[in-house]
């Protein structure tokens, strides 16, 4: 697993949303769709309000790999489930973008259950 540099990581976290995009099986990136991610532990992630259902992250399931746009960072990217910071990750959503609609479904079990972390290639 490749670690963000520093900078990166700090540009993209600056930024409100994040472009994500998964690679088709014949290596070419689907649409993007704009989403919501945090950073917890020097780590990206990203949730689908939609959970399961959400088209950008069945997507991501089928290939695991994508391509991400934030904060003036483009990088190709894996997408892996990681559900050991949820709670974390929860906090951090909630710190970021507030406590509206929005953020309890971000953080409702349906999204929990699709949390990924977002590494470099």
């Amino acid at each position: 697993m490749s670690t963000w540099d520093a900078a990166d990581l700090t540009a993209i976290d600056s930024d409100g949303e994040l472009e994500v995009a998964a690679h088709r099986p014949d290596g070419t990136l689907r649409t993007p769709r704009t989403v919501w991610h945090v950073v917890v532990d020097d780590r990206l992630y990203v949730r689908s309000v939609r959970g399961q259902d959400g088209a950008w992250y069945r997507g991501v399931q089928r290939t695991g790999t994508g391509a991400i746009d934030a904060g003036g960072v483009h990088a190709e990217v894996t997408f892996t489930p990681d559900d050991s910071r949820d709670d974390a990750v929860d906090a951090a959503y909630r710190a970021k973008y507030g406590t509206g609609s929005a953020v309890q479904s971000i953080t409702s079990p349906v999204a929990r259950a699709t949390t990924l972390r977002v590494d470099p290639r």
